[in-house]
């Protein structure tokens, strides 16, 4: 069939304008409007077949060319159909001015086309006039079908009536000299056929005086094999003196698009086996691409949750192990993951290098692939990975604190049921009943003594209840003995506070009645008991427990443990007055030959356990000194793994820095030819992985630091995580600037650019590289064009001299600022598709490197296969296997989509999605 795509892209780009002469064309339709009645009626039936030949890629005939084009909208999807573009909306209307609009917007459309229509409007055909519609169908055969055959400088007409001359040459009884009577007996016909296809006719078996026979041959074998639906009727050829030349012409291009593209079949061929070989390749690299992409996604996927687990352990032990595991994975499963992470994106740039290379569409990986989200979810596993550690350094924090609060809790509790042990019977017994006066009133004045020791313990209550609260609110896992064992001390508490009470008003109704004390007694139970709480106070603080993160926190304990100290003279002073209170009442009674009855009956305080107290007191304090002594010793080594740390950290920190700025200027200085350039970057990496124990060192450093429980560190404002980070980003960025070089030798080596020039795209790079920033602004991109002899005008790279910065400013001056203002903005958009105003070096050399070469496009490998599938809008599975090496043919049928057109036959495939889908293009 016709090749009504090219044809109309021809005339659109600026093809000829005009196909007829004019005169011709009216002398032409004064002629039909003389055409008798055989001759309308052979026109009207090839007219329609042709029509409707075209109408079936739409699912829609004709019946009656007069009638069915009257509205208009079927004429105006005929000429939608055979030019492949869009017409304007047609009117659904069924008054005569819709049907009038519909027919002037396909007439339009044809005079648009450069078509002079003489004598044909709108109102003919919507009145249905059969002359002017059949004129107008042949205006349109002629435009669409015929005027584009060209043979030797020949064309339309005259390039038809050659090619047939050519074609039958060999053949006996056959003379084309015209399209009427020359083809009357049909073995013009049927050598044009047998020319072609030999296979599907016996051309010695016809007889030049059997007409009917050897024209309903040639149709019926046209109409089976070569999809030429059957236009006229043998009879009315025979029964006519001189069959109708329109409808020859007609029914005869037909042919001539059937046969005319066989000889491209070899050429369209070897182009698809060349595409197919690249994208085969490239699919290949992009399942490659996908598999690696989606292990590591997977192996991210499974980490982060681990990650983010932030259960809490009930145990230092537990978390300790917790710890132990994450170090593990940051030494041993993450390295080989940075690894695959750096290999991933260096296989991405060398796909998107080969098939930009290739002329292909950019690989746009899968959902959920793409390099961003590579990186975005690596970027999310670090997030987890340092919100995890400072949650376990936290978690442990809290721990250590909570072990500290509950051995404090038990020991206040232990002290406190040891002191109330006893207490409520104390306070409910009746004594003072049969006691003397001055026993009452020795009853009376210990009991204040009781107050006062009761009041002293108060703080030490509630101390208790705050610690068990700040239990409760860090999650202690053992609250709720904590919890029972402080509400068991407040209620006994309240107890005593009642009872206490209750025996003061009890003693004081039996005062009244008793009036003696021993003032001496009294004194000795007033002084002991602050006393003695002091001490038990003193030996509470003593074997108190203490954390301490650096020297100056164990240093301040060590200063408030030196203060105490200085007031145990005086306290000692105290205790020796106390205990001469005591010996004065022994005295006294001696003396007076006073019989004690017991002890003293204000308290329960003996001098003896005042000396037991303090003898206990003397001996905690040098325990306290070696236990802060050794606390401060371990101070110091952890300042010392501290200054340790530092001063590695110190010096491998500004190297990386130093190294990372080394390799940016590298970038840009490089000489010589790109394999020593590779040679010597693949040297200059080596030497940054021979650093490597520089950083093993940091972590065996930093791992100590850790196991001592050291947070902080005043010496360097280097982590080890920042140390990890920015030894990774210099291996990836050394790794990236080798595949760069990499595919500057691929670009090289695919477009067939020399050493000299990618030296010479360098080194104009370079110059107009001002600020060395490895990138060029607009006006420095422009200027380096030129330098190169780019002509940004007419754009073609056409050696105009070389200029550099200073000339090309004075060239802008002097011709005003308008070099090719619209080319040069069309190259910004190939070289800087964001809009970021800079150009790096390698799309600088894709650009030199595509403006030099001719690539394939989607257009010319459907017009191939096009030339394969006999100009059928389908391709059969046998006829791939004819044409194409086995493996790229079937490599065709398992991706080709079933073809679904109106003219689609049992196993016919469609070969224009897959077409357009090896360039990525969504419409031809």
């Amino acid at each position: 069939m016709v090749d009504y795509h090219s044809s109309n892209n021809q005339a659109s780009s600026g093809g000829p304008a005009v196909y007829m002469d004019p005169r011709e064309q009216e002398n032409d339709w004064d002629r039909d409007l003389l055409l008798d009645p055989a001759w309308e009626k052979q026109q009207r039936k090839t007219f329609t077949a042709w029509c409707n030949s075209h109408l079936r890629k739409a699912g829609t005939q004709i019946e009656n060319i007069e009638e069915d084009f009257r509205d208009g909208l079927k004429l105006m999807l005929l000429l939608e159909v055979i030019s492949g573009e869009r017409l304007p909306k047609p009117e659904r209307g069924k008054m005569r001015v819709h049907k009038i609009n519909n027919v002037n917007k396909a007439l339009d459309y044809i005079a648009s086309k450069g078509v002079k229509l003489v004598s044909i409007g709108a109102e003919e055909i919507v009145d249905g006039n059969a002359k002017m519609t059949l004129g107008m169908i042949w205006t349109i055969i002629l435009r669409f079908a015929i005027q584009d055959i060209s043979v030797e400088e020949t064309s339309a007409k005259e390039g038809l009536l050659l090619w047939c001359q050519r074609k039958t040459a060999p053949y006996k009884n056959v003379n084309v000299q015209n399209f009427h009577i020359s083809w009357k007996d049909g073995l013009a016909f049927n050598a044009l056929i047998h020319r072609h296809r030999p296979e599907l006719i016996d051309y010695d078996k016809l007889r030049k005086d059997d007409p009917l026979t050897n024209l309903n041959n040639a149709f019926e074998v046209a109409e089976k094999y070569l999809d030429i639906p059957k236009m006229m009727d043998a009879e009315d050829i025979v029964g006519t003196l001189r069959p109708d030349e329109k409808a020859i012409m007609t029914y005869v291009s037909c042919f001539y698009h059937a046969f005319s593209g066989a000889q491209k079949a070899e050429t369209a061929a070897n182009r698809i086996c060349k595409v197919l070989a690249v994208n085969q390749e490239n699919e290949h690299l992009m399942e490659d691409y996908e598999k690696l992409a989606s292990d590591l996604l997977e192996w991210i996927r499974r980490t982060i949750p681990w990650l983010e687990n932030r259960a809490p352990e009930k145990t230092m032990a537990e978390m300790q192990q917790k710890l132990e595991d994450f170090r593990g994975y940051r030494r041993v499963h993450k390295p080989p993951k940075v690894q695959e992470k750096c290999q991933l994106e260096i296989n991405f740039n060398t796909l998107q290098t080969k098939l930009r290379l290739s002329n292909r569409p950019a690989f746009m990986p899968s959902e959920g692939r793409m390099v961003s989200d590579i990186n975005g979810s690596w970027h999310n596993l670090e997030g987890a990975e340092k919100g995890y550690e400072e949650w376990m350094l936290n978690e442990i924090r809290r721990l250590e604190r909570l072990d500290h609060l509950a051995e404090k809790f038990r020991q206040k509790a232990t002290i406190h049921e040891s002191w109330t042990d006893g207490k409520e019977a104390m306070l409910t017994q009746k004594d003072y009943e049969t006691a003397s006066l001055s026993e009452v009133k020795a009853l009376l004045r210990k009991h204040e003594a009781f107050e006062s020791d009761l009041a002293a313990h108060q703080d030490r209550v509630e101390q208790i209840a705050a610690i068990a609260q700040e239990l409760n609110e860090l999650d202690y896992y053992d609250s709720p003995s904590v919890n029972a064992r402080c509400q068991k001390i407040c209620e006994q508490w309240d107890a005593l506070g009642s009872l206490t009470q209750s025996r003061r008003e009890s003693l004081e109704r039996t005062e009244k009645q008793l009036e003696s004390i021993d003032e001496l007694y009294l004194e000795y139970a007033k002084r002991a008991a602050p006393f003695n709480n002091w001490m038990e106070g003193a030996m509470e603080d003593l074997q108190d427990m203490f954390i301490v993160h650096n020297i100056e926190e164990i240093q301040g304990l060590i200063t408030a443990h030196e203060q105490f100290k200085s007031t145990l003279p005086e306290a000692n002073k105290e205790r020796e007055a106390i205990q001469a209170i005591q010996a004065e009442v022994q005295k006294i009674a001696q003396y007076n030959g006073i019989k004690l009855s017991g002890g003293n009956p204000y308290t329960t305080i003996t001098p003896k356990s005042i000396d037991d107290k303090w003898h206990k007191v003397e001996q905690l304090v040098p325990q306290r000194d070696r236990a802060l002594q050794e606390e401060l010793a371990k101070q110091q080594s952890n300042d010392h793994l501290r200054r340790k740390f530092a001063t590695q950290a110190n010096i491998v920190g500004p190297w990386i820095q130093t190294k990372m700025e080394e390799i940016g200027r590298i970038s840009i200085e490089m000489n010589g030819t790109l394999e020593d350039q590779l040679v010597n970057l693949r040297e200059y990496e080596q030497s940054i992985i021979e650093y490597k124990p520089n950083i093993d060192q940091l972590e065996g450093d930093h791992q100590l630091i850790q196991e001592a429980l050291i947070f902080d560190n005043k010496y360097t404002a280097y982590t080890m995580e920042h140390l990890r980070v920015g030894w990774e980003q210099l291996l990836t960025t050394i790794a990236r600037t080798i595949n760069e070089i990499e595919n500057q030798i691929l670009t090289r080596d695919a477009k067939g650019i020399s050493q000299e020039q990618l030296h010479e795209y360098r080194t104009s790079f370079n110059h107009f590289d001002k600020d060395h920033s490895g990138a060029l602004m607009a006006e420095e991109f422009k200027a380096c064009l030129i330098s190169l002899g780019y002509d940004v005008e007419n754009n073609k790279a056409k050696r105009t001299g070389q200029m550099d910065m200073d000339n090309y400013r004075a060239l802008l001056v002097a011709t005003g600022n308008s070099l090719g203002d619209a080319e040069f903005a069309r190259i910004m958009g190939i070289v800087d598709p964001n809009n970021s105003g800079a150009v790096t070096f390698q799309a600088f050399i894709d650009f030199m490197s595509r403006e030099t070469t001719d690539t394939d496009t989607a257009d010319q490998v459907i017009a191939s296969f096009k030339i394969l599938a006999a100009d059928k809008n389908f391709i059969t599975a046998e006829e791939l296997r004819r044409e194409l090496p086995p493996d790229q043919a079937e490599y065709c049928i398992a991706r080709m989509a079933p073809y679904s057109g109106p003219d689609a036959k049992p196993g016919a495939l469609d070969y224009m999605s897959f077409s357009t889908a090896l360039y990525g293009e969504s419409d031809l």
